[in-house]
């Protein structure tokens, strides 16, 4: 039989540490008689986070005032659906509106790649037709396939920035911060798909303080009402974003790979780090400026 009571514990938990790698203060957890709670501390003032354990299983309500937008974002955090207004259910999205979604933040090889995809609902349904969701539950050649798709539909405006390795290194010197980079990167997008159609809203995962997008938009893209959410490739325009980013950044390795007859391998492990030396070996430390990320942790291990 399920103990509901230590589920319930296990659960708030689980939102705690989100909470607080978001960079949240949450108190410790305190036993009521039906509930474990902590509240979630801010200027604007404290929310409360219950979870409820029963004869029917557990329920997380978060209590504060609504209208809060810090009640907001910790609202989204921990139930994820109540992002374009207190009525509206995280499915519905908005009827016109921008997604973006980068590739290759995490790989110590290639380019860093920011894409942005514009849809209105006729556009959406096309989308989902051809079967985009999230890159992460795709293969490379569904990716390549959809990508291909994607790029041939009529009323589908999107924009994809690839950074190579030895602009990505130099732009990280120059800006001394990922998630800038990040920023000046999904402002780029955005400001290049606006150049085209008219948006109220964009939506792009989170990665990092909001303020790193909006302190580099431009004129048109200040307009913007601008979400970043956690697993934001629910959302069909930031789904189809994630598949041109992930099919350029692809794209990338498959030239690389051909120039340099051997397989680069992707993410930041040993076997990367192994291949790194060898291309050091073979062709000496500058070869590394056009086809790694320098500030990773992998290029002070060689």
């Amino acid at each position: 039989m399920t103990n509901f009571k230590e589920s319930a514990k296990k659960i708030l938990e689980s939102h705690i540490k989100i909470l607080r790698e978001e960079g949240f203060r949450v108190s410790e957890i305190k036993l009521a008689q039906f509930n474990y709670q902590v509240e979630i501390e801010h200027t604007e003032g404290n929310l409360k986070l219950l979870i409820y354990f029963g004869k029917k299983g557990n329920k997380a309500v978060l209590q504060g005032n609504k209208e809060l937008i810090f009640y907001q974002q910790v609202d989204n955090i921990i139930f994820g659906k109540k992002l374009f207004g207190a009525d509206t259910p995280v499915l519905i999205e908005p009827e016109f509106y921008i997604g973006t979604d980068e590739s290759g933040k995490g790989d110590y090889f290639g380019p860093l790649v920011v894409a942005a995809v514009f849809t209105d609902k006729s556009v959406s349904n096309e989308l989902v037709t051809i079967g985009v969701k999230d890159s992460k539950e795709l293969s490379e050649h569904a990716i390549s396939s959809i990508a291909s798709s994607i790029r041939k539909l009529e009323d589908c405006v999107f924009n994809v920035i690839v950074i190579n390795p030895e602009k990505y290194n130099l732009l990280y010197n120059k800006m001394g911060n990922l998630n800038r980079m990040l920023g000046w990167a999904h402002a780029k997008v955005l400001e290049n798909i606006l150049d085209a159609k008219n948006a109220p809203e964009a939506i792009s995962d989170k990665f990092g303080n909001e303020k790193y997008i909006q302190n580099s938009l431009q004129k048109k893209g200040r307009n913007l009402n601008l979400h970043q959410v956690t697993k934001a490739e629910k959302y069909t325009a930031v789904a189809a974003a994630s598949i041109l980013a992930r099919d350029s950044f692809n794209k990338w390795f498959l030239r690389a790979n051909k120039k340099l007859k051997i397989e680069l391998p992707k993410g930041a492990s040993k076997k990367v780090e192994n291949k790194a030396k060898y291309i050091v070996n073979k062709y000496g430390n500058k070869a590394l400026i056009k086809l790694v990320k320098l500030h990773f942790k992998t290029t002070k291990k060689l």
